[in-house]
């Protein structure tokens, strides 16, 4: 037969007592003992170090009158036992580091704590991160001075019976983490900080939002949270709360063609064949409310000067319409591409950035929170256990294993928390008996690093997709190519560098003429071919190249300078962006 662990709270009013009268008490905790039919092999018992008497003679008292019963405690830190955030996190910890046996029947003892702890035991227990059972104990209806063994209740966990229950702590957790602070798990100050900023501009501001960070950054979660927070905020007179409207997101990497405009703005009933009836569009479904428009940099200019007129003017005309349509939002917006570089390539319309400049928000990517990495482990797998009902956990060395290459410089996270995300799905989906060992980890690591393998030679438009950070990384490498070419001697033979630097002049220039150039040449003119590549204009192209130094010339021309570059080798910037 299994064997049977309890696990509880020390009542410090109702476990309390100090002289001989106490065995004249009905006291919840040791009452578990003194049942006949019910054999308490493990009793593991949570308090806090202020308790740590009375824990001792509890412990003394159990032993007296069941010396079979092993008595385990735990010490727990609870600055606030009625904090929902706080006793909740503490009792994720605690369940996330116990280790459950196959062999052991397990009970969760509610009677002791406060209304809260037994609140969050029951939503662990509900949400597969406890395999146990809840069990109630109670004084005897008609207390019995005499009789200290009270009653006890193994508790039948049918989710539809403990509604009113659930809907008592949703209510609850509304009123104590209705912040986006609450809701933030983080190590790292900077975020903190930003964190506290954008919570203040979201209750305190209608203005546009900006939010810009590399793809996968938690844009599109951030701004739901957002809207989350503004939707309860009181209103101005102070009176109830203020109504918002839908939140509507879309994402503007789908807008295409013509679609576009009907998409967002809404078309009459024969505007374009193919048009047999009106349509509203997201704008107008965001009236009064919030409207994310994720990946705005991809939005078209025609768009972009609608949407500037729909701001500004708070109306807009649908598409074959000659009659305006009033709206009132606010927008928020994110991006992963650096906005003012694309106004300068003239991508976007700089009247539409200075409207969303109002609050610009940069969202570090994963690999500027590593500190952040173990939180978002138990996250995730918080996460999955309670999506699939299920209890994932670590083996100690595989989490060991796992957060020294996710912190390490093999691993990039180049889809920052998307990866993260894919990476745990994957663990969990494959691991064996819900617990995620050392081979699991090590087969995931393989696949991270196929994945993250991008092949040497990227097509334009896959280079200018990519976020600031992998841009950054690939200006670096550029850089590394030079000094590893400076640095080779003579005497060697092709290194990696030239190889590849090779490949990418084969294809512009005649057999002779690269056979000419010298080992320097060939890499820096490479290295100017793919950026080149990378960018609409050769004017654009030459800001980037010259970014540095144009500053010190008397009559800059970034373009013309390119251009005669170029013209050394009998190349042309337009054969190299074609």
């Amino acid at each position: 037969m299994n064997k049977t662990a309890v696990i509880g709270f020390l009542g410090t009013t109702l476990d309390n007592g100090f002289n001989d009268k106490r065995w004249q008490r009905w006291r919840p905790t040791l009452s578990l003992c003194l049942h006949d039919d019910l054999v308490v092999d493990e009793l593991h018992i949570l308090y806090s170090t202020r308790d740590k008497r009375l824990f001792n003679i509890l412990k003394s008292d159990i032993a007296q009158v069941s010396p079979d019963t092993q008595v385990i405690g735990h010490h727990v830190r609870l600055t606030s036992p009625w904090d929902f955030a706080e006793v909740y996190a503490e009792l994720y910890d605690f369940v996330s580091g116990f280790i459950f046996n196959d062999d052991t029947d397990y009970l969760l003892h509610l009677t002791t704590g406060t209304h809260v702890a037994q609140i969050c035991w029951f939503l662990l227990v509900e949400a597969g991160f406890i395999p146990a059972d809840l069990i109630q104990t109670s004084p005897c209806r008609k207390p019995d001075q005499t009789n200290p063994q009270g009653r006890y209740q193994v508790i039948d966990l049918d989710v539809s019976r403990y509604d009113s229950l659930r809907a008592r702590f949703e209510a609850e957790k509304a009123q104590h983490w209705q912040t986006l602070q609450a809701n933030l798990v983080t190590q790292n100050a900077a975020y903190k900080k930003l964190i506290a900023d954008i919570e203040k501009v979201a209750t305190r501001s209608t203005a546009p939002i900006l939010l810009m960070g590399a793809t996968g950054a938690g844009k599109s979660q951030l701004a739901r949270q957002i809207y989350e927070l503004k939707k309860d905020k009181p209103g101005s007179s102070g009176q109830g709360k203020k109504t918002l409207g839908k939140f509507i997101e879309v994402n503007c990497a789908t807008l295409r063609g013509d679609t576009a405009m009907s998409v967002l703005f809404g078309h009459v009933k024969g505007a374009f064949t193919g048009a047999a009836s009106s349509r509203d569009g997201l704008l107008k479904s965001a009236d009064g409310g919030l409207l994310f428009l994720d990946e705005i940099g991809e939005l078209g200019l025609d768009e972009q000067a609608m949407l500037l007129t729909a701001l500004e003017d708070q109306r807009f005309y649908p598409v074959g319409s000659d009659t305006p349509v009033s709206v009132s939002f606010q927008l928020m917006a994110g991006t992963n591409k650096d906005l003012r570089q694309a106004v300068v390539n003239g991508e976007f319309r700089a009247d539409l950035f200075a409207r969303l400049n109002t609050w610009t928000f940069f969202l570090p990517s994963l690999k500027d929170r590593l500190e952040d990495l173990p939180a978002n482990i138990d996250y995730e797998l918080a996460r999955l256990g309670s999506e699939q009902q299920q209890q994932y956990r670590f083996d100690p060395a595989a989490r060991q294993r796992y957060e020294a290459f996710a912190t390490s410089a093999s691993a990039t996270w180049q889809g920052n928390f998307r990866d993260l995300t894919a990476s745990m799905t994957r663990l969990t989906t494959l691991a064996d008996s819900k617990v995620i060992r050392l081979s699991d980890v090590e087969a995931e690591i393989e696949r991270l690093l196929e994945i993250w393998a991008f092949p040497e030679s990227l097509p334009s438009q896959a280079k200018n997709s990519l976020s600031s950070s992998s841009q950054s990384h690939f200006q670096a490498q550029s850089q590394s190519l030079y000094q590893a070419q400076s640095q080779s001697k003579p005497t060697c033979n092709y290194s990696n560098t030239e190889i590849e630097s090779s490949e990418v002049l084969e294809q512009y220039l005649e057999e002779t003429t690269l056979a000419e150039l010298d080992p320097f040449d060939r890499v820096q003119l490479a290295y100017v071919i793919e950026v080149c590549r990378a960018h609409k204009s050769q004017a654009a192209a030459g800001r980037y190249l010259y970014a540095n130094s144009r500053d010190k010339l008397k009559n800059p021309n970034d373009s013309d300078r390119l251009r005669k570059y170029l013209m050394k080798f009998g190349l042309k910037f337009d054969e190299l962006a074609a």
